[in-house]
């Protein structure tokens, strides 16, 4: 598989694939699966088939699948088709209409 361009690269996992256990990345990762367990990285995008039951630490979250856990971000944006139950601790927050959100939520200034 090769990489992108820039020296921190985007890893993708595809919506046939089930992670368990943590993931740390110093690029981007975007799940289309489903990951058992915790993910640490400079962005996350969880696609509307992802699925992660864990934490999540990144500096930017765009969420549009499930997420049961903790969610450190940035900057977190939770789409339309969310479906989020987590503690949420954030420096910037963005929620469309339709994002289901059960939980709390706290804002850290950066």
């Amino acid at each position: 598989m090769s990489s992108a361009a820039s020296t921190n690269g985007k890893s993708v996992l595809a919506s046939d694939l089930k992670v368990t256990g943590d993931i740390i990345s110093k690029g981007s990762i975007e799940v289309m699966g489903e990951v058992d367990g915790s993910i640490t990285s400079e962005s996350l995008i969880v696609s509307h088939e992802g699925a992660i039951k864990g934490n999540v630490a990144a500096k930017t979250v765009d969420l549009r699948g499930r997420l049961h856990g903790k969610i450190d971000s940035g900057a977190l944006t939770l789409r339309s088709a969310a479906q989020v139950t987590a503690e949420i601790t954030y420096e910037t927050l963005t929620i469309e209409s339709g994002a289901q959100v059960e939980g709390a939520l706290k804002l850290v200034k950066g």
